[in-house]
């Protein structure tokens, strides 16, 4: 058994938040917290991993950020964020999930394989440098 706990982040946590996801405005992130769309991994009671959710079209459940901190990647907490997640979309009438990768990242991409995810699409050219952005598709069982 693992000694993650995953959660919905909540107003407590914030600045760990708003650490990882520098990016993402204020009045989205008090938002994004109030309809549960940010879950964090906590370790010993500190955070140590977080997931931004993004619905495409209002409806389609897409992970915009998903983020661990160094020192505890590879020891299943990225997975054990996506399995909570998981569970959370399935029981709101969602059967499948979008992700994405950058093509130049071979170790997002090895994740979201090894996760369950299967290449959907690309599109050629959508980041700085001409890089392209591969999507991922997860279908859940039952």
């Amino acid at each position: 058994m693992s000694d993650f706990k995953i959660k919905f982040a909540t107003e407590a946590d914030r600045a760990f938040c708003s650490d990882v996801d520098a990016e993402l405005p204020e009045a989205l992130l008090k938002e994004k917290l109030r309809k549960n769309e940010l879950i964090i991994a906590t370790k010993d009671n500190q955070p140590v991993g977080y997931l931004r959710l993004e619905y495409l079209w209002h409806k389609v459940p897409f992970i915009g950020l998903i983020y661990v901190l160094r020192e505890y990647r590879g020891q299943g907490c990225g997975k054990e964020i996506l399995h909570f997640l998981e569970g959370y979309l399935k029981l709101k009438g969602h059967s499948f999930l979008l992700s994405s990768s950058q093509a130049d990242e071979s170790a997002p991409q090895h994740w979201h394989r090894s996760s369950g995810f299967y290449e959907c699409g690309i599109i050629s050219a959508l980041n700085d440098g001409g890089i392209g952005e591969i999507f991922f598709r997860k279908d859940f069982n039952g």
